[in-house]
């Protein structure tokens, strides 16, 4: 796996705006393969910042209804999203808001 693959997405909600504004965090949501290393090594080396700590939950899948047919199930997947702790000071541009 290459740090390239590691992290998928940045996760944009009104908690991991409070998260980037507040307690200098911002969240991913990464490769299930990936580790706490890796994750830091990814971050550091794309978005050329320091990272301080890495903190790794697991979403679990469920299940939910199609919005035009209530009987049809669907099972959206599990995915694993990392929350990552910056330095003082250091900034990712795509969690900033209008400068």
């Amino acid at each position: 796996m290459t740090v390239y693959d590691v992290l998928k997405r940045p996760i944009i909600t009104e908690k991991s705006s409070f998260q980037n504004a507040k307690l200098n965090q911002v969240a991913f949501e990464v490769d299930m393969d990936a580790t706490k290393p890796m994750i830091k090594d990814a971050v550091e080396f794309l978005f050329d910042v320091t990272v301080e700590r890495v903190n790794v939950s697991v979403a679990p899948a469920k299940r939910t209804r199609r919005w035009q047919s209530r009987r049809v199930k669907v099972r959206r997947s599990a995915y694993k999203k990392a929350i990552v702790t910056l330095a003082a000071f250091n900034t990712i541009d795509i969690f900033e808001g209008v400068k």
